[in-house]
């Protein structure tokens, strides 16, 4: 096992290698650069050091660093720019599947969450909405209207759906911090959801939204969250910046 740091902007990096392991070298290194990326290690805008530089502290043939480095090139992770060096650019957020918000999951990820609050009003009920809160078609239901960032840039628009009266939600409130925790603080436990996920392409007013060319692809989700009693609490229809933003799921065998 060789270990060095390896500077990567404001901070160094402990990388290492195994020679003795059947994973290829440049995969291991391109892993833990981009574990330190996703973790914000390695910030966006960080310079990575050149190829030259980073194979000699590690020992490694230039082919093979240059091999781990344009892999993440290839993720859109790192850029190389002539006569400034290889670049961090941003990470994809992976999302588990789990009963969490984005805002949460962007925080424990390190990528520095804040909200745009776009509307925060009243509204009739779809045919939709009100099949999933549970509530008659045209009743008043409380829109929340969101953009979503990280480290300044957008990531998601959210639109959430809640039953009126349900809590007082304050747009000031909204901008600095996630709609779970503040139904979590109003006493509302959360218990499960039901949720389906899709992609499609970006309308040129999303794309305009999101930082994204009109026709990009966008992830989309839609879920309606239910109390510890069974009562339908929100209901959730978002779009993600495919670019950015990917699920994880874990699969089981059934025994």
């Amino acid at each position: 096992m060789e270990e060095e740091d390896a500077s990567g902007g404001a901070e160094a990096l402990q990388l290492s290698v195994d020679r003795s392991s059947p994973v290829p070298l440049y995969f291991q290194l391109s892993q833990q650069l981009e574990a330190a990326i996703e973790q914000g290690r390695l910030a966006p805008g960080s310079l990575l050091g050149n190829e030259i530089e980073l194979a000699g502290r590690l020992g490694l043939s230039r082919p093979t660093v240059r091999q781990a480095i344009s892999s993440l090139v290839d993720k859109g992770l790192l850029v190389r720019r002539r006569g400034v060096g290889t670049q961090v650019v941003h990470s994809q957020v992976k999302r588990p599947l789990e009963l969490s918000s984005l805002y949460d999951d962007l925080e424990a990820a390190g990528q520095r969450p804040a909200t745009q609050v776009l509307r925060n009003t009243t509204e009739p009920a779809t045919a939709e909405v009100a099949a999933a809160l549970g509530v008659a078609e045209g009743e008043e239901v409380v829109l929340i209207e969101r953009l979503r960032l990280a480290h300044g840039e957008p990531m998601a628009h959210l639109r959430n759906h809640l039953p009126a009266g349900l809590l007082k939600l304050d747009s000031a409130e909204l901008e600095d911090t996630g709609l779970y925790r503040l139904m979590r603080a109003a006493g509302i436990t959360l218990h499960s959801a039901r949720q389906a996920v899709g992609a499609r392409a970006a309308t040129a007013e999303e794309g305009e939204q999101l930082g994204e060319p009109a026709g990009a692809p966008l992830l989309t989700m839609e879920r309606t969250t239910f109390d510890d009693t069974g009562r339908a609490v929100e209901f959730g229809s978002h779009t993600y910046r495919a670019s950015r933003y990917a699920f994880e799921f874990q699969l089981l065998v059934r025994p």
